[in-house]
């Protein structure tokens, strides 16, 4: 395209001098805003109530904000209610109704507090686009409150606090509330990146998503629970399999059954119907031996269909002896839990039954009738990638495979070596193609993503079937890649930013996936600072393991501080107590404080610098006569 072709579109949009001169005004004083906050979470795994509280506090933005503000003129008490009064304006609101606390002074001085609070952390951005973040109800009202003047001798503030005085004498004062607690929400955090695992273990993801899907400036780096879910979306049976298992194994079936509207009920039955009925043993336990052996005669199935994954170790049933209660493992005859095996057969073992293929088509058929499913996993690609480069940051759930040299490890697929962000940037194209064409080499790989060996999003050798059949721990050793070792070495973290184009001091790596032990004395910062990992430790299971409730980062204008939290215990505590996610600590990463970063040091400034020099050679095409003004 010539320049003088791309100068005649972008005129289309600024048709005179005068209509460029004011977009590049606007641009430029855009580049001198305080650049915006990042939270950066990961791991959710279903906990709902935990992220809920997490984002509605930003990993307690909100909460330094309001002491800021307010030290000087509310006390301790006062701050936290109002802070509760935020993250939960609903149940708030109701509990002191309830309690008979909706006094109108109550309300005029808490609109006063909620109103100053949002006019600050607007300050951070242009006025069109805090207007993009109104609330649609009270927008207009809203808009003209922080815009006005603080004299108090003003007209302006007398108008001010006559608009404040009808809202409450109107009666709107709680949706009022309910509004400004969501813009201050917005406002408080520009982009959430999401690095990962919003799926399992955990009752609730759906609900996660849903919240995602209504936050507004989000990004998702996938994580292999993710994309299990997104390759049974996709039509991959063994990914739905997977899915299954481990819903039921975590026993939140409430996901699978009344949220996304797969029943289970072919399976259950099957399952009654065929497996032993042990004394002491819920119905689910049969399910779940039910499920188990479907999936690993799908999972060898996949691996013969893909000798180059090198995964025939991973191929097991075969290696069952029912006579001696054994299977033999790398050389070695582990005694099994159980011996209840009605469906195999030695001589096919990887061959579904005529019931469980019954059972596998009424699985697909419900997967793909699920359209909250797909609306999520739409969600899923749209706003998700492998991977991101961002403001300096390289952000993805996983690792980047390595070799035990440090080297980026080989991996073929199609007759085609690939490595470091080549081979990434091809796991992305073929986890769309398996959305988008269904193609069975890429259903397979979204599998393979789950939890192959070089999976940048797993990147371990998964032991599912030790786990579900050998009762002695010592089998269910899962090796890592090198990456997550290696990467402890600066010199090793700084060359695969490196790989992604990323250079110098400030340069780092944001992962999740691996929960960090810091009871065993671990850190989430490694590399001298290059390695940040944050998995954020939702999951309860994991708490009493690494003595704390995982890992958030925030990244300002001051620079990162990563925030170790402490567990949340509920809404109610939160409610009735002011109870917060407290952080146990915080480490300043990057301290920037004498010289605050601006737009014009992120991405967006580059952007936009970019932008104003083409708005620049078009002003000169309007002043030379090239292009005439409309």
């Amino acid at each position: 395209m010539s320049d003088l072709h791309y100068l005649r579109l972008l005129a289309r949009q600024f048709p005179t001098a005068s209509a460029t001169y004011s977009e590049i005004i606007n641009l430029q004083a855009i580049l001198n805003l305080p650049c915006g906050t990042e939270h950066f979470v990961s791991d959710m795994h279903g906990e709902l109530e935990a992220f809920t509280h997490i984002r509605n506090n930003c990993s307690g933005v909100i909460r330094e904000r309001v002491n800021t503000l307010f030290s000087d003129t509310l006390d301790a008490r006062t701050r936290a209610d109002l802070c509760t009064l935020i993250y939960y304006p609903d149940e708030k609101l109701d509990m002191m109704r309830a309690l008979g606390d909706l006094l109108p002074e109550w309300l005029y001085d808490v609109l006063g507090h909620l109103i100053y609070l949002a006019r600050t952390l607007s300050d951070n951005y242009t006025r069109s686009h805090v207007r993009k973040m109104l609330p649609q109800d009270y927008g207009y009202i809203i808009d003209e409150l922080l815009h006005v003047s603080l004299g108090r001798d003003s007209a302006h503030h007398t108008y001010h606090r006559r608009i404040v005085q009808s809202v409450v004498e109107t009666g709107a004062a709680e949706d009022f509330i309910r509004s400004l607690a969501t813009l201050i929400k917005r406002l408080a955090v520009d982009t959430l990146h999401v690095v990962g695992d919003v799926y399992d273990r955990g009752p609730r993801a759906d609900r996660i998503l849903d919240e995602l899907m209504d936050y507004g400036n989000v990004d998702v780096q996938w994580g292999n629970h993710d994309i299990a879910w997104m390759g049974a979306a996709a039509g991959s049976e063994v990914c739905m399999a997977q899915v299954v298992r481990t819903c039921v194994h975590y026993d939140t079936l409430g996901v699978l059954e009344s949220s996304y509207g797969v029943s289970l009920r072919e399976l259950a039955l099957f399952a009654d119907a065929t497996y032993e009925h042990e004394p002491g043993k819920e119905r689910v336990h049969r399910i779940e031996k039910a499920i188990n052996v479907i999936l690993f005669k799908l999972i060898e199935q996949t691996i013969a269909r893909h000798p180059n994954w090198g995964m025939q170790d991973r191929c097991l049933l075969g290696a069952i002896d029912l006579s001696s209660g054994t299977v033999r493992i790398d050389g070695r005859d582990w005694p099994l839990s159980t011996t209840d095996f009605p469906t195999l057969e030695p001589a096919h073992p990887a061959e579904l039954t005529e019931e469980e293929r019954k059972v596998m088509d009424g699985l697909v058929a419900a997967f793909a009738d699920s359209d909250r499913l797909r609306r999520h996993v739409q969600f899923l690609y749209d706003h998700g990638s492998v991977y991101k480069v961002c403001n300096g940051r390289l952000l993805f759930h996983g690792c980047v495979p390595l070799d035990a040299d440090g080297s980026f490890s080989s991996v073929i697929s199609n007759g085609q070596a690939r490595t470091g962000r080549a081979y990434l940037d091809y796991v992305e194209r073929i986890a769309r193609g398996a959305w988008h064409t269904h193609d069975q080499l890429a259903l397979d790989w979204m599998w393979y993503l789950w939890c192959g060996a070089h999976s940048p999003l797993a990147g371990r050798v998964m032991k599912t079937f030790e786990r579900a059949y050998v009762a002695d721990p010592e089998a269910w050793n899962e090796p890592q890649d090198p990456y997550f070792d290696l990467t402890r070495d600066a010199e090793v973290a700084r060359r695969v930013l490196s790989e992604f184009g990323l250079e110098g001091p400030h340069a780092r790596i944001v992962n999740g996936h691996t929960p960090v032990h810091e009871v065993d004395g671990d850190t989430p910062v490694r590399a001298d600072g290059h390695l940040l990992v944050i998995d954020g430790g939702f999951c309860q299971a994991y708490h009493k393991a690494t003595g704390i409730a995982g890992y958030t980062l925030i990244a300002d204008a001051r620079g990162l501080r990563l925030k170790a939290h402490r567990p949340f215990h509920g809404v109610t505590a939160a409610l009735m107590a002011n109870d917060d996610i407290a952080s146990a600590h915080e480490t300043t990463i990057e301290d920037r404080s004498d010289a605050p970063l601006m737009v014009a040091d992120t991405d967006t400034g580059m952007r936009i610098r970019e932008e104003i020099a083409e708005l620049e050679e078009l002003l000169l095409a309007y002043r030379s006569g090239e292009l005439a003004e409309r």
